[in-house]
């Protein structure tokens, strides 16, 4: 690509994406509890005054919970991946590696907060297939305009400093279905202005380092990334709930102001006499010599000092705060940890208290599902293995009633296989292991049953009834 092709490009495609940022940038803000009411503009206190002086800013940590819910129910047990051969599944899982938990859940909060997340997948130095999740604000999309609406290439942006001059630059990778080409540009100066090829990628000849180039060519056939949505319309999960938690702070933290300003005592003086020119004056004067200067002007005046009370609107301000706070998990379809809908509910209730979340589980679940199997598939074709055929196991981790599953499981005894009432018990990890030990139990409890012969290995006798019913010799 020509360098002053790529400059119209990236201007073409960087329309618009601050807007995006700034969304996730919000949400981000929110899961790190920053709330907006922490930006707000203070209000300026007057200092004749000694009513109206707390200024609390107490932010709440919904989203976080809510986000951190759906991440830990979808993927505390990550998908299982089963190409249709038990060695062909064996080498897909020793790709994975071990960070591939602890990716999925970065994929599911990513994308949680832009509404959509990243994977970028490469063949490093030493042949070996390596994947990473990727900050969503530095991905660019460029989609088909048909139907099936895939991806044609991608416009990765990110910033880093020049270790040899210390100037720092953006630089952008235009990744297509063959190759990779770099460019860069100091972060002072623009795109028409700065922008010029990047020579970053190695070049190998004879086993050892010749030179460097702007454009790097890879063999996977396909865009090297592969999106993860959030939902079909690609929205953050703070979209619906954001006006309802700056309602809650604003609540909560007035609430908390009002409380402070009232520990202080209201004094209410009438005809004062003292020296005192201003209401700071007055008060310092009263904290230092303990006495108040009053006028009286006759029998009928009414000069003194009182205190005065002010009173809070618990109830209403309560009320408020339980309501918004219902609304937020229900439009944020999570659920409320408040120990009083839980209980000693049973598994229908159990259920019944996951039915949101698992709602939201299973559109992310369905979006998933379709960038898994890309990125299982793109394993295959690095390992080689024919996978025409790719089955995802999904697990759930949510809160169960142990007794009652385990009740359960005893009364199946004898109506279904033991292999299932295993797998099914609530105690049982590792099915597999479980039943080797019970078959080792059993055989230790009852070994007589071993020392009985069997009525075919007693040439023909019936230990029972001493007759003799094998075949007569001729």
């Amino acid at each position: 690509m020509e360098l002053e092709i790529a400059k119209k490009i990236i201007e073409q495609r960087i329309r618009g994406h601050d807007t995006f940022v700034n969304r996730a940038n919000k949400a981000e803000c929110y899961y790190k509890k920053q709330n907006d009411i922490l930006s707000e503009a203070k209000k300026e206190l007057d200092k004749e005054s000694t009513i109206r002086t707390a200024d609390n800013r107490v932010p709440s940590n919904f989203y976080k919970l809510l986000v951190n819910q759906k991440a830990a129910y979808m993927f505390s047990q990550p998908p299982l991946f089963d190409t249709g051969d038990d060695e062909g599944s064996k080498k897909v899982l020793d790709v994975l590696g071990d960070s591939y938990a602890k990716n999925c859940k970065s994929l599911c909060v990513k994308a949680s907060h832009a509404g959509i997340a990243w994977l970028h997948y490469w063949i490093d130095q030493k042949g070996s297939f390596q994947y990473g999740v990727l900050d969503s604000r530095q991905v660019i999309p460029v989609w088909t305009s048909d139907l099936n609406r895939e991806l044609s290439a991608v416009l990765r942006i990110y910033s880093e400093v020049d270790e040899k001059t210390g100037d720092e630059y953006i630089l952008y990778e235009y990744w297509t279905d063959q190759e990779c080409q770099a460019f860069r540009q100091k972060a002072d100066l623009s795109i028409e202005e700065g922008l010029q090829s990047y020579y970053r990628f190695p070049v190998w000849a004879g086993g050892s380092l010749s030179d460097y180039s702007d454009t790097f060519k890879h063999d996977f056939g396909s865009v090297p990334f592969i999106p993860f949505l959030n939902n079909d319309e690609t929205e953050s999960d703070l979209t619906d709930i954001k006006e309802l938690i700056d309602s809650y702070d604003k609540v909560y933290s007035g609430f908390v102001n009002d409380l402070e300003d009232i520990q202080e005592i209201i004094l209410t003086v009438t005809n004062y006499g003292g020296e005192a020119e201003s209401l700071g004056e007055l008060w310092n004067e009263i904290k230092q010599k303990k006495i108040i200067q009053l006028e009286s002007e006759g029998a009928d005046d009414r000069s003194g000092v009182s205190t005065l009370a002010i009173e809070i609107p618990v109830e209403a301000r309560e009320k408020l705060l339980q309501m918004t706070r219902k609304s937020i998990f229900e439009q944020g379809q999570g659920i409320d940890p408040d120990p009083q809908n839980f209980g000693n509910s049973s598994g229908v209730a159990l259920s019944y208290l996951y039915s949101l979340l698992e709602l939201k589980a299973g559109m992310v679940e369905t979006e998933f599902r379709l960038s898994f199997a890309k990125f299982v598939r793109a394993i295959c074709q690095f390992l080689g293995i024919q996978a025409d055929t790719i089955t995802q196991t999904w697990t759930r981790t949510s809160v169960s009633n142990d007794t009652e599953l385990a009740d359960i499981a005893a009364q199946s005894k004898d109506v279904i296989s033991d292999e299932t009432i295993v797998k099914n018990h609530p105690w049982v990890d590792n099915p597999t292991k479980e039943l080797e030990r019970l078959k080792a139990q059993r055989s230790e409890q009852m070994p007589e049953f071993d020392s009985i012969p069997k009525a075919a290995e007693v040439n023909g006798d019936d230990p029972l009834n001493g007759e003799d019913h094998g075949p007569k010799e001729q």
